[in-house]
């Protein structure tokens, strides 16, 4: 196919793709899935090697969020019975963390719901990003804090804080549709700032939510414009309770064509498989990494993700190798040198579309519980 020969020569080349182009591979059938996923994985496997970067999510304050983002379980109103807890301490916060880079992260991932911090709870995370480098030394540490306000990533930098994750989610074309309590320039302005402040910019998008095929290619060339080094692409997961929930239209094989889509347009940038992916590609989670070069360990956020276990089996067995933590993650080129190198009868496929509520499983275990956590 012509058009996978050129979206490989231009993803060797870190030359990006036209629109029409990008659209063209979410609009291959699936007879073709196969060749598509072959041919990102050329790209992935140039830049990345069968290196899978593992991730740690540990949520410091569940629910309870002003903001009425469509998508979230956290948010202004939602009926969703997922954990609601205030701020983990630093202590609490770094044994959560621990346990995900036992089971082989190297980035913890410090989530916090709300519109934004205040300096106060800028201080509070400082000091959890403090205490987590004191007991994992090599472990990097991105901090996921809402919109940030002058200051604050630097901030967060001089505590120790590798990275922030910020992500745009939608086109800019419907973010209004999705939220209404900020808008889609306070999410880029946010990722300028931490970028503007030293720290590795994370930024990505959530499939799902009843966009187009337009809109998903507007985003994801949005993010290729702002150049984060890490591009979390989400599957949204439909939780009862939200105005989403009756959102379920994606199959595995649409995922696998938007990850590849996403790897075309961000060639070396490390794309991250991430929430949602036990929910929507379920057993074709395995192609997936020969697109994406990275993943989450365990639970997410509000919900559960597969066994720790399963994840690393998983990678093994579909050839790939966890990235290790005296590996560097991104191409020499962008790191400035130095490189160290089922809910239907038994036998029978739910239809495309159909609601597969079995699969969105309430996290009640790890942060903010008693419950050893998954990792």
């Amino acid at each position: 196919m012509d058009l996978l020969n050129t979206l490989v020569d231009k993803g060797l080349r870190r030359e990006t793709p036209t629109r029409e182009e990008a659209l063209a591979v979410l609009a291959t059938s699936d007879d073709d899935l196969l060749d598509v996923v072959a041919a990102a994985g050329k790209v992935r496997r140039h830049w990345f090697g069968r290196r899978v970067k593992l991730n740690y999510l540990v949520n410091l304050k569940s629910g309870l969020c002003p903001e009425d983002c469509s998508y979230c379980s956290q948010r202004l109103g939602s009926e969703a019975g997922i954990l609601k807890y205030t701020w983990l301490k630093p202590d609490e916060a770094s044994e959560a963390a621990a346990a995900g880079v036992a089971g082989g992260a190297k980035r913890v991932c410090l989530v916090a719901s709300g519109r934004g911090p205040t300096d106060r709870d800028v201080d509070r995370v400082s000091q959890t990003i403090r205490t987590i480098k004191e007991r994992n030394e090599d472990v990097e540490v991105c901090a996921c804090l809402g919109l940030l306000s002058d200051g604050q990533a630097e901030r967060l930098r001089a505590a120790g804080a590798d990275a922030y994750n910020h992500n745009l989610n939608t086109s800019e074309a419907t973010y209004a549709g999705i939220t209404t309590t900020h808008t889609y320039a306070d999410r880029v302005d946010t990722v300028r700032k931490a970028h503007a402040a030293g720290l590795s910019a994370c930024s990505g998008l959530i499939a799902g939510m009843g966009e187009s095929d337009e809109d998903l290619v507007d985003v994801v060339l949005a993010l290729r414009e702002l150049d984060p080094d890490s591009v979390p692409v989400n599957f949204l997961i439909p939780f009862e309770g939200t105005p989403l929930a009756k959102e379920w239209n994606l199959t595995p094989q649409r995922c696998l064509r938007i990850l590849a889509m996403v790897r075309f347009v961000c060639p070396d940038v490390e794309v991250r498989i991430a929430g949602g992916r036990e929910v929507h590609l379920r057993t074709m989670q395995p192609l997936a990494l020969h697109l994406a070069n990275s993943i989450f360990l365990g639970d997410y956020l509000t919900s559960e993700g597969q066994a720790g276990k399963a994840d690393l089996e998983m990678i093994a067995d579909a050839g790939f190798e966890v990235e290790g933590a005296d590996q560097v993650t991104l191409p020499e080129h962008r790191t400035g040198g130095c490189s160290p190198q089922g809910g239907g009868p038994c036998g029978s496929a739910p239809r495309a579309g159909e609601p597969r509520t079995d699969l969105v499983a309430v996290r009640r275990r790890g942060a903010g519980t008693d419950l050893a956590p998954n990792a």
